[in-house]
């Protein structure tokens, strides 16, 4: 399953990753984006549309927060 990372910036500015017809939208906030992804996700702060089967294992593999730290590293 293919999974697409959304981090804000603020209202109509996110940086983007991934396909546009993922099974997994993964959306957090630019002040959040610091915070491990487990934890985040766990506060709530770390939203995602779709089955979570596929996050938690993106979560326990490293991936999402490699995704999420290159998004929120925008220039």
């Amino acid at each position: 399953m293919s999974l697409q990372y959304r981090v804000a910036f603020a209202k109509n500015d996110e940086a983007v990753e991934g396909p546009d017809d993922a099974a997994v939208v993964v959306t957090v906030g630019a002040a959040d984006a610091a915070l491990d992804p487990t934890v985040a996700f766990m506060q709530g702060k770390l939203k995602s549309t779709g089955p979570t089967g596929p996050l938690l294992a993106a979560l326990a593999d490293g991936s999402a927060a490699a995704a999420i730290s290159r998004l929120a590293s925008r220039p």
